[in-house]
């Protein structure tokens, strides 16, 4: 009898722990630098995204760099045995990809078709530390969560307090009345991988009275009509 109550404890312990590792993401986005950083934490830190991903059976879309943290990310879920697409523009190509590239890469025309592929095909978002890029990236998928044109939730792993700066200028917007406490709660942070990933698996997303479901990909294109030629009757 005890040994019979002792399997089923262990049976139980192993279906807890396959619970836990089982994600209701399938593909996550990681906007990060394609320069490495200054600190050995920034470049860890993509690192340990990278196997929380693998360990959670998390596949990864990323801007398609080999280098950098983009490169450090990309290898560590690859490494892992999960599906890494990276999306970059051809015009890109020869600055932030060197030697062999990681996974499956798919090159567009430009940034704006990176970012609507990469958010399209992503179940969430994941900032690591990074440059001008990277914060357009973050503030764009901020801005279309705010609008109501996806919601998906996005994170910063804030690693070292890098983002500090950036949360609290948003809290500045907040009180003076720019940024509304619902839209400020669509960014979710955390100084480590695995408590990110947790709070992003329980994030529910809230939107304030007026905004309405919007999608940039259903409305109809505006057709444009000549202007007549000088002299033609209208």
């Amino acid at each position: 009898m005890d040994i019979k109550m002792e399997e089923e404890k262990e049976v139980g312990v192993v279906h807890k722990v396959m619970e836990e590792k089982r994600s209701r993401f399938r593909r996550i986005c990681v906007f990060c630098g394609s320069s490495p950083g200054r600190k050995p934490s920034y470049q860890e830190a993509a690192v340990e995204l990278g196997k929380e991903l693998v360990e959670r059976n998390i596949d990864l879309v990323y801007g398609g760099g080999s280098i950098g943290l983009m490169g450090l990310v990309s290898q560590a879920v690859h490494d892992g045995g999960r599906h890494v697409l990276g999306v970059i523009p051809k015009s890109l190509m020869p600055r932030e990809l060197t030697g062999e590239t990681i996974g499956e890469v798919r090159t567009v025309s430009d940034m704006h078709e990176r970012k609507a592929m990469m958010a399209r095909l992503a179940d969430a978002f994941i900032a690591l530390p990074g440059g001008y890029g990277t914060l357009e990236e973050l503030l764009e998928v901020i801005t279309w969560a705010q609008l109501g044109i996806h919601n998906k939730p996005v994170g910063l792993l804030n690693v070292n307090g890098y983002y500090n700066s950036l949360l609290s200028f948003i809290d500045v917007a907040v009180g003076e009345g720019f940024i509304s406490q619902t839209a400020r709660r669509i960014i979710v942070s955390s100084p480590s991988a695995k408590e990110l990933v947790r709070k992003l698996e329980e994030y529910t997303p809230q939107h304030d009275e007026f905004v309405s479901k919007l999608s940039w990909e259903v409305e109809p294109p505006l057709s444009v009509v000549p202007e007549p030629e000088p002299g033609m009757a209208s």
